[in-house]
């Protein structure tokens, strides 16, 4: 199997079921989350202006027929599902932090 045609099953923080989207796309929106969530230095973002700033950052070839703000979201709730990013509790609207996941293996590593 190419990279290109690689997949991975997203999961969902509500658990409904997840995705099975390009594992290429996956990689490139979950760095670009991390990236600028890791450069607001723990204030946050609000989720309703993430996917205009992971569009600043991922490749335009690859994303060139796809739906950033679709992909942004269905990677936003994977990584809420496994920990490595995470609402902040009684904000409105919705904020988001790097989750505890994500600083712990940062500390371990440095």
């Amino acid at each position: 199997m190419k990279k290109d045609d690689e997949k991975i099953q997203t999961k969902n923080v509500t658990g409904a079921k997840g995705f099975n989207i390009s594992r290429p796309m996956y990689d490139e929106v979950k760095k670009a989350i991390l990236y600028t969530l890791s450069a607001k230095n723990g204030e946050g973002i609000l989720s309703k202006d993430l996917p205009k700033a992971i569009a600043k950052q991922v490749d335009k070839k690859l994303f060139a027929d796809a739906s950033v703000p679709w992909y942004a979201t269905v990677v936003k709730l994977d990584l809420e599902a496994r920990g490595l990013i995470k609402r902040v509790p009684g904000s409105q609207p919705q904020m988001l932090q790097l989750g505890g996941r994500t600083r712990k293996a940062k500390a371990a590593s440095g």
